[in-house]
Parts: structure tokens; C-alpha cells; sequence
């Protein structure tokens, strides 16, 4: 079996977390594939994927937070190394904090269904400040 693929795009509003679970799960259950793999992959160099509690907002806002802290602007002294700055000072950060992320994830498919666990989404990190239409390949075999 060669698989089936579809691309989804997302707008983002900036930096942030977007969970994209029921459209992963809407493709998935209409493949009528009962045991397999979804592959999910990002187009992008300055947004990652997660997999992450999807029941409490406070997780999201303590990534957020955390990920600020780890990883500021470029305009930061802290940041005062990086040469890469003709983006604006949010897109050196956004490519490091890809880097320490994933731009990739695999979920098993069982019963034709994710098997995500009770709590759990898919998420786009957005980590540039302005909004983004963003790519995403979902790859089930």
C-alpha cells in the first residue's frame, strides 16, 4: 500500500499555539484505513508541530511563556549574538525555536482512529509575532 496524502493549511493569528486534531482525525477517518500511520510534516522553517494536553488553556500559555523566556526576540540584549536579522527580530528566534521543536510527528492509526491519548492534540506552533498561512503534509500508510 503506497499511503494517501492530503495538505492542510493553516492561518495563524502569530505566535501561538493551534490545535488542528479534528482535521487530522476528519482525514484519517475518511481514508478507511483501519491500522497505519499518519506522518504529519510542516512546510515551514519558523513553526514546529506538537503533540500536547489539549484540556487545560494554561498549558498553552505556560509553552508560550516558557519558549519567550528560552528563546527572546532578537532585539533582546540577551540576543545581541544573532546575525540573522533581516526578517525582523522574531525570526531568528521562530527558526531556533523549530529547531528545539519538531517539524515532523508520527500518530498510530488503530480502529481508524488516532490513537492520541484522553488529553491529548496536535498543534501548530506558530512561533513568528505576525500571522501565517501555514502548510502541513498528512501522509497515512
Amino acid at each position: 500500500m503506497a499511503g494517501i496524502q492530503t495538505l492542510l493549511s493553516l492561518q495563524t493569528g502569530g505566535a501561538g499555539l493551534y490545535e488542528f486534531t479534528d482535521r487530522a482525525e476528519a482525514f484519517v477517518q475518511g481514508a478507511g484505513i483501519e491500522t497505519g500511520l499518519l506522518t504529519l510534516f510542516v512546510r515551514h522553517t519558523s513553526c514546529s508541530l506538537l503533540i500536547q494536553e489539549n484540556a487545560d488553556p494554561d498549558v498553552k500559555r505556560d509553552l508560550d511563556a516558557f519558549f519567550g523566556r528560552l528563546v527572546p526576540p532578537a532585539d533582546d540584549p540577551a540576543m545581541d549574538y544573532l546575525v540573522h536579522r533581516l526578517e525582523g527580530p522574531d525570526d531568528m528566534p521562530a527558526h531556533i525555536k523549530a529547531a528545539l521543536t519538531a517539524t515532523s510527528l508520527s500518530v498510530p492509526v488503530t480502529g481508524g482512529r488516532l490513537a492520541l491519548g484522553t488529553w491529548q492534540g496536535i498543534y501548530l506552533f506558530e512561533h513568528r509575532s505576525r500571522p501565517h498561512r501555514r502548510e502541513i503534509v498528512l501522509h497515512l500508510a
